[in-house]
């Protein structure tokens, strides 16, 4: 079955007026993992359970990226819901999920663009409840913007870290190393809620993925055998 940012990306093929031109997209490719069948990562994708959630609200276009890693969250934590964004409305679906007696949700983004009594640095569940991570999967220009446009994420408590490890996404280049992609802020929101295992597999698997387009990319051979396979490897 797929997930939810698959099927938020057919929907955004489905509504497209013009087809969606991606670098790398005259490639044919695996339908469920993206990259060209030689590098094909479905085999790779890690066997987790998670107590934590994640919604993705995505720019966009983000969806149709293939190199974009809020696919790869989806793949690994099994409550992801992933959510299109536009400055003019708001999926319904959306404002419903956060208010769910279940979720303790928590808005993922830097303290210094929110008002100080919404920062938060530590994950704190009440009983009966579950973290919900929401992230803004795009480019850290759109994110910003993003951020300031959705009132509807207003009343959240801004959830704000500063990783001591520098970014080891290779896939796209940001001016400042602290910068992470989506699923580097995934994996760490994991690990502060306890899910230690799934943020270590989601980085495991974000390392592997890279190395499989990169490699596809330069065509060149994949080693399933080297380190970060073999990382990857426990999790399967």
């Amino acid at each position: 079955m797929s997930h939810a940012v698959a099927r938020l990306r057919a929907a955004r093929l489905a509504r497209s007026v013009k087809p969606f031109v991606a670098r790398g997209s005259k490639a044919m490719r695996c339908a469920r993992c993206r990259l060209v069948p030689s590098h094909c990562l479905c085999t790779w994708r890690p066997r987790v359970e998670a107590q934590s959630a994640v919604c993705l609200l995505m720019h966009d276009i983000e969806a149709l990226k293939p190199s974009n890693t809020g696919w790869l969250i989806a793949d690994v934590v099994g409550d992801t819901s992933a959510f299109g964004w536009l400055r003019t409305e708001v999926d319904a679906g959306l404002p419903a999920l956060l208010a769910e007696p279940q979720w303790q949700p928590y808005l993922v983004f830097p303290g210094e663009y929110a008002a100080p009594e919404r920062v938060v640095s530590e994950v704190e569940v009440a009983p009966g409840k579950r973290p919900l991570f929401v992230l803004l999967d795009a480019t850290w220009t759109e994110a910003r913007k993003m951020f300031r446009k959705s009132p509807y994420l207003d009343h959240l408590p801004v959830l704000s870290f500063k990783p001591e490890q520098l970014s080891r996404y290779r896939l796209r280049r940001s001016t400042r190393g602290d910068h992470l992609c989506t699923a580097e802020v995934a994996a760490l929101c994991l690990e502060l809620a306890g899910d230690q295992r799934a943020g270590d597999a989601l980085g495991a698997y974000l390392d592997v993925f890279s190395q499989h387009y990169l490699a596809a990319k330069g065509q060149r051979a994949i080693d399933p055998d080297d380190p970060l396979h073999q990382r990857l490897r426990a999790f399967l």
